[in-house]
């Protein structure tokens, strides 16, 4: 059976994911900072181990770890990550260089961890998750999203790299998912531009968020783990996967209107959600 290791499992998509994997029957090996969050997958069989993707060390540990207790990695799901929203503006660059250390660099330096253990297997997949928000934009997540679309250039780069050693590399793209996201992005989002010359926009971005995960608009994580167990059983899997609300109809929206309509899209859908 697959031994797999998912980055971000201590909660949301990344927690239910690993759950769902170990009850699948593959050995699964959760990783996150928060370890004592992780202990319901020791419960069922897993595994914890505390990663901080940040700390190339930490994460060369941790691969060595797997690696000496199985003899193998053969899928790595790169799923850590958070948003950081706020205008350009008035956002630090402590919190926009944190955010490409997670989203970004956390990613690489894994996969570049793990990536000898592949190619001597001449096998293995990773599994980038990304977003919708990996194709589209919105109002003041010029950060998020800038790390979520290098996260789908990068990944198709690497899809070219590894092939001719029997690696596979998949994208997912979920919609708005019920997670500890829109928690996780509103209380800073309004410390960094809920009382300046961007207070008008922030309060309505929260109050838009507040809105969709309030009368339940956003789907179960179990709807991506449910991909992630398809693209692991796959034998040819695609490149890339979306799923949750809204995904299908904001990649069609992007895809077919100008940049302008776009813009309209996001502009009046904010407007109304927050006036509900």
């Amino acid at each position: 059976m697959k031994v797999i290791l998912i980055t971000g499992a201590s909660s949301g998509i990344g927690k239910k994911a690993a759950l769902d994997l170990i009850n699948a029957g593959y050995t699964v090996y959760g990783a996150a900072r928060r370890i004592e969050e992780m202990k319901p997958l020791v419960d069922v069989g897993g595994y914890a181990l505390k990663l901080d993707v940040t700390d190339v060390e930490n994460i060369q540990r941790v691969v060595d770890q797997i690696v000496l207790e199985q003899g193998r990695i053969d899928v790595l799901i790169n799923n850590a990550g958070y948003a950081v929203y706020g205008s350009v503006e008035e956002t630090s660059e402590e919190d926009y260089k944190r955010q490409f250390e997670v989203n970004l660099f956390g990613v690489a330096e894994v996969t570049k961890a793990v990536l000898p253990v592949m190619r001597k297997q001449n096998k293995g997949h990773i599994i980038n998750m990304s977003s919708v928000g990996g194709k589209i934009y919105s109002l003041l997540g010029a950060w998020y999203h800038a790390t979520k679309h290098a996260i789908e250039g990068w990944s198709d780069c690497l899809r070219l790299e590894v092939q001719p050693f029997g690696i596979d590399v998949t994208i997912i793209e979920p919609g708005l998912i019920k997670t500890e996201f829109g928690e996780v992005m509103n209380k800073p989002l309004l410390t960094r531009s809920g009382n300046g010359p961007y207070a008008d926009l922030a309060k309505g971005v929260v109050k838009a968020m507040e809105s969709s995960y309030n009368k339940g608009d956003a789907s179960p994580p179990a709807v991506i783990s449910d991909v992630i167990l398809k693209a692991i059983k796959a034998t040819k899997p695609k490149t890339r996967y979306h799923a949750g609300r809204f995904a299908s109809q904001l990649l069609f929206l992007r895809k077919w209107l100008s940049d302008r309509a776009f813009d309209k899209v996001i502009l009046s859908t904010v407007n109304r959600l927050k006036n509900k």
